[in-house]
């Protein structure tokens, strides 16, 4: 098996790195990490703006945020890829590439799980932080983006970077739509074979699971530091921890 593994890389590396390209569209690994990350880019702002309405004291604005992650992360993430790829070009009045498709599927399904994870990083944060700021001069929205967003997105990184890591996962879906991304050009290479379907979806396994492994340990770093910053001393690892107990004590 692993001789037969190692030929199907040796043969079919390029395929699964960049797809047909330059011969053809971009594909493989490079076209997934581009649409994950354009799709985390671009549903940043979104994100923002919506618990910004989750959290806000009008109805008006509320209500309907609440609905739409509500809806969008109630429903299977395959429902709203189906939907896009009928009703955007219903509403532009042309077709579009299956990539442009799955990246706004991604741009509202991921809006709404990162409100989520920007609402919860507001309201972790001490109520007196706003007070402090209304009290100094600062309007609610002006409060919200000088003094709590910039607390609350570095707290929330690690969070980011994990919903980034189920991203990168829920790209596979595009299959259905003819994105070439990674699984996209797995099953090429599975078609011209025939006879290796379980080596060649070992690579595949395999290569997300080296990606989104190497993805986590950045995330438990980047959270590690983001608590050493927050108190202020060396953050010990589990094992220091149970033969060096100690008390760590944030500052006031």
């Amino acid at each position: 098996m692993l001789i037969d593994v190692y030929q199907i890389l040796r043969d079919n590396w390029l395929l699964l790195l960049v797809g047909q390209y330059p011969n053809g569209p971009l594909g493989g690994i490079v076209c997934t990490l581009i649409l994950s990350i354009l799709g985390m880019v671009l549903a940043f702002p979104l994100s923002v703006l919506l618990a910004l309405a989750r959290l806000s004291p009008w109805m008006l604005l509320r209500w309907p945020a609440t609905g739409l992650v509500y809806v969008a992360r109630g429903v299977p993430l395959l429902m709203i890829i189906l939907w896009v790829y009928f009703l955007v070009p219903l509403a532009i009045g042309r077709n579009v590439s299956g990539f442009t498709t799955m990246l706004c599927t991604l741009v509202i399904y991921e809006s709404a799980f990162l409100s989520e994870v920007v609402r919860a990083g507001i309201q972790a944060l001490p109520k007196g932080q706003m007070e402090a700021a209304r009290a100094l001069g600062h309007s609610y929205l002006g409060a919200m983006w000088s003094v709590i967003l910039p607390q609350a997105l570095f707290n929330m990184l690690p969070s980011m970077l994990s919903q980034f890591i189920s991203t990168i996962k829920e790209t596979t879906l595009g299959y259905v739509i003819n994105v070439q991304e990674m699984t996209f050009a797995a099953n090429q290479i599975n078609n011209q074979l025939l006879t290796k379907p379980f080596q060649v979806f070992f690579i595949l396994a395999m290569t997300y699971y080296v990606v989104c492994f190497s993805l986590t340990q950045l995330a438990q770093w980047l959270e590690r530091h983001i608590v050493r910053k927050r108190l202020g001393t060396p953050v010990l690892q589990p094992a220091q921890a149970a033969l060096n107990p100690v008390t760590l004590v944030a500052e006031p």
